[in-house]
This record gives C-alpha cells, sequence and structure tokens, in this order.
C-alpha cells in the first residue's frame, strides 16, 4: 500500500490513498498501522476514496468529490476529526486530486467546507452545541464538566490554571458516564490562558480522545473548548485561541459555523507492506505487551 503522513498540530495521521475503495482495510490492520512501535505510528487514518465509492458517503456524492473514511488508531469509527479534515485536505491538494482555495470534504459527520492556503487551512465544522453537563474522574478526582456536540460528542472540563491542567494524567482514559456518553466520548480539559490581542479569549487545552488515547491536539476538541470558552465571558460567537501541546489553533465562531484554522502538513510518503505488520495486539495494548516482552527476557 502507498501511503502519506502528516500531522496538524501534532495530530498525526497515516493517510491511505484508495480512490474507488477497494482497499480490504480492518480495524486490525488499522491498529497496526497506527502502532508506533511496530507500525508507522499515528493517531488514526485518513483512507481517501471518491463518495460515490464508498457506502457510507454515496449520499453525499453530489455535495463533495472525497469522502474522508476516518478511523481511530483502535481500529473504530469517528464521526468527524476536526485536524484529520484540514490534514486530509492538504493531502487533497499536494497529490493533484484538488485545487488550493475552497474545497468541500465529505465526513460520517456531514460535509465540511475548507479553505487552503499555503500558510494553514481552515475548516467549517458544524457549530459546537453545549447540551448538559456531566463528570469526569481522573486519578480519584471528580471534575463537572460541560457536553458540547460538535458532530462528535465531547465533555468539556475547567481546570484552575495550567500547573494544573499539566499535572493531570492522561496515561489512561478519564472516568465518565456511560449513560450520558453510549459510544463514548473525547474528554478536554482547559485553563485560562493570559489575554492575547485581537481575540475574546485565550486558553490551553489537553485532550483524551476516545479510541486514540492523549493526543497533541484535537480539532473538534479545540471547537468544544472554545464554545465553552466563549459562554464563560457570555458570548455565543467569537474567536478563541486555543494553545494545544502540538501548538496553536484559531477557532472563530459565527452564527452557523465553527471556523478551525491551523497549520496542516504532509512530511512523508512512501509503500508499507501489510504483510509485514504485526497484527496480533492493537495499540490499546501495547502496555501489556511491553510488560509481556519484560517478563519473557527476565
Amino acid at each position: 500500500m502507498t501511503y502519506a503522513k502528516g500531522h496538524g498540530t501534532g495530530n498525526d495521521f497515516v493517510i491511505l490513498p484508495d480512490l474507488d475503495g477497494t482497499l480490504p482495510l480492518t480495524p486490525r490492520l488499522v491498529a497496526a498501522l497506527c502502532d508506533r512501535r511496530r507500525g508507522i505510528g499515528a493517531d488514526g487514518v485518513l483512507r481517501v476514496v471518491r463518495t460515490d465509492a464508498h457506502p457510507d458517503a454515496a449520499r453525499y456524492a453530489g455535495a463533495a468529490e472525497w469522502f474522508m473514511d476516518y478511523w481511530n488508531a483502535d481500529g473504530t469509527f469517528a464521526e468527524m476529526c476536526g485536524n484529520g479534515v484540514r490534514v486530509y485536505s492538504r493531502y487533497l491538494v499536494e497529490a493533484g486530486f484538488a485545487d488550493g482555495g475552497e474545497l468541500t470534504v465529505a465526513t460520517r459527520a456531514g460535509v465540511v467546507r475548507v479553505v487552503v492556503t499555503p500558510a494553514e487551512i481552515s475548516a467549517g465544522l458544524s457549530k459546537p452545541r453545549v447540551y448538559g453537563q456531566s463528570v469526569a474522574r481522573v486519578a480519584g478526582y471528580r471534575y463537572l464538566g460541560e457536553a458540547v456536540d460538535v458532530g462528535n460528542p465531547h465533555l468539556v472540563c475547567r481546570v484552575s490554571d495550567t500547573q494544573e491542567l499539566a499535572g493531570l494524567d492522561l496515561t489512561t482514559s478519564p472516568e465518565f458516564s456511560d449513560a450520558d456518553f453510549p459510544t463514548g466520548v473525547n474528554v478536554e480539559f482547559s485553563a485560562p490562558g493570559v489575554p492575547l490581542p485581537g481575540v475574546d479569549a485565550h486558553v490551553r487545552m489537553r485532550v483524551y480522545e476516545r479510541g486514540s488515547g492523549e493526543t497533541l491536539s484535537c480539532g473538534s476538541g479545540a471547537c468544544a473548548v472554545a464554545a465553552v470558552a466563549l459562554a464563560d465571558v457570555g458570548l455565543s460567537t467569537g474567536r478563541v485561541a486555543v494553545d494545544v501541546p502540538g501548538g496553536r489553533l484559531t477557532i472563530t465562531l459565527d452564527e452557523e459555523t465553527c471556523w478551525l484554522a491551523g497549520p496542516a502538513v504532509i512530511v512523508a510518503t512512501g509503500a508499507v507492506a501489510p504483510e509485514a505488520l504485526d497484527v496480533r495486539l492493537p495499540r490499546s495494548n501495547a502496555r501489556k505487551d511491553v510488560e509481556a516482552a519484560k517478563a519473557g527476557a527476565a
């Protein structure tokens, strides 16, 4: 298989061109590709396929030529990935499948408008809907959060400052309510940042993504955090700077759309032999694998 590797503020993806939808992609193969020791390594896989060649995208054939078939690192599907759609669009342009400027990309959460420039890529996601509260627990501590829908589920939990944010143990998934989030949830933690010119709010964020673990960035998560940050200062529209471990994203909320803007780059292309990948263990079992290897060596 040919592939490309790209990232948006450190949120990285294996990109698989499969224009006619013939690649036998499976959850085990996705997990193997994303494995950072035995595979290429990534937070997820972006399959590049025409909308009329994928059953999940056929209804969008008249609105967008390309469908972003997004898989989490553990081989599960996700409805939306904000950084993913930006990296996907960068690949379309660099591979010659689309011109620069404005384009549309179909996702499982709907059709996304994208603006591609050399410096950054902006994606127009659905406006976040803050619809309730729930609780996350980390290392025995309880964090009250806002439930937010950005085409996929999020729980935004505020912490007091950047020191508390940095001290969170996100090596394992925060506990959350299965009743509130039956399909899982991306859990974001946000702390106030210093005031910046040109924005209505500035926050710092860490995130644990369902199916991938803690990542350096989450685009839709940044949109959810921005919506909560604006609500905290009494606004429903505005501009927010969100600093993630991988860089800075700028979110602009208008009456209908959430524009997610930031860098997105393709860093490598190549080929991978699927039969050479170790598909015995999903990425989520990597720690057990290391422990077993150590026990065997002892």
